[in-house]
């Protein structure tokens, strides 16, 4: 099959490798679509994945087309989205279904081989038959779907509540649906380019506001008249982290879910508003896939089924694996405006 394999930190290889042959209890999946997600930058041109070579790539959907020993072949043939996320199943936090927080897991595009690729081998137990109504490409944003709806889940933002979300990337506008459905008041967007705060008014975000310039709490103080309820941080910046405080109302919530870039601190001032204001700070990380009570791949799924979550939109490139490096490298140099990038398997599509 063919494949882009990254055999060393910025040595990414669009070359032939051995299709995997799918292990007991695992299937063959098809890849149909699979996003380049914001951890894949880094991932490629800088920090590297666990080993070399490895195959990146994640947040992916296909069809099955063979299974392992002591799976039913009745398998072959389903749409499925995969948790890119394996679970040892055995330790202290899975045991509570908490598989995000597994001690010993391994994981699809950076411990083992991802979807950057023809074909990928996952265990049965990660995947999720995609219902009827949702293609495969929509069904490869499922990961980052799941991922904003468990961090507003987190946020416990009741129904009006005014939701503001630092960084309209594809992760922000994912959140600013979320809330929208989930019954929010305003949703309140800040980010530092104009091109995607153009792009999220081109999705019906009316409030918007470039803090490149500062300001930004000011606005929000404007808008609202005592800071928003709930405040998401999805940009992994320490600007953001620090304004988050300040903008929340009192008693609000803030949730931090982005990968920080760097070092994050917060000034004197800002720990004084947690305490003053006698905010509710709160971390995320990745999403729930089979825990009780809820499975926001199944959510997302739904959401996109019904029509409710919206994420073709937000897809502005299509690529094949052939013309992934370029992606890749116009992503990290921010040649061009991107929100989403998708690489498109035209086989499995």
């Amino acid at each position: 099959m063919k494949a882009c394999v990254l055999h060393a930190v910025g040595d990414l290889r669009c070359e032939a490798v051995a299709t995997p042959a799918p292990k007991a209890g695992e299937a063959l999946i098809r890849v149909a679509a699979c996003g380049v997600c914001g951890s894949d930058i880094p991932r490629v041109f800088s920090k590297g994945t666990y080993r070399f070579p490895t195959i990146p790539g994640h947040e992916f959907a296909g069809e099955v087309v063979g299974v392992g020993e002591d799976v039913d072949e009745a398998l072959v043939g389903r749409r499925v989205a995969v948790f890119p996320l394996i679970p040892c199943h055995a330790c202290s936090s899975c045991e509570i279904g908490a598989h995000a927080q597994c001690e010993d897991y391994d994981y699809l595009g950076s411990r083992s081989d991802g979807a950057f690729a023809e074909y990928v081998r996952a265990p049965v137990w990660n995947l999720l038959e995609v219902p009827d109504g949702v293609s495969l490409i929509e069904a490869a944003m499922c990961e980052p779907a799941a991922v904003a709806a468990h961090a507003v889940r987190r946020s416990e933002m009741a129904v009006g509540d005014t939701v503001l979300v630092f960084g309209a990337g594809p992760i922000g506008l994912l959140l600013g649906q979320w809330a929208r459905i989930s019954g929010a008041g305003d949703v309140m967007l800040v980010d530092i380019d104009e091109a995607r705060l153009e792009f999220a008014r081109g999705l019906g975000f009316e409030f918007v506001f470039n803090a490149r310039d500062g300001g930004a709490v000011a606005w929000v103080m404007a808008r609202t008249g005592r800071g928003a309820a709930v405040v998401i941080e999805g940009s992994g910046s320490s600007a953001a982290f620090e304004q988050c405080m300040k903008a929340a109302r009192p008693f609000g919530t803030v949730v931090l879910m982005g990968n920080p870039a760097g070092e994050m601190r917060l000034s004197q001032e800002a720990y004084w508003a947690v305490l003053r204001k006698e905010l509710t700070v709160r971390g995320t990380w990745n999403s729930s896939f089979a825990s009780t009570p809820h499975n926001e791949w199944r959510l997302a799924l739904d959401a996109m089924a019904g029509k409710r979550l919206n994420v073709m939109p937000l897809i502005t490139h299509r690529v094949g694996l052939d013309e992934l490096w370029d992606a890749l490298v116009m992503m990290r140099d921010r040649t061009a405006f991107s929100n989403k990038v998708m690489y498109v398997n035209d086989e499995g599509a």
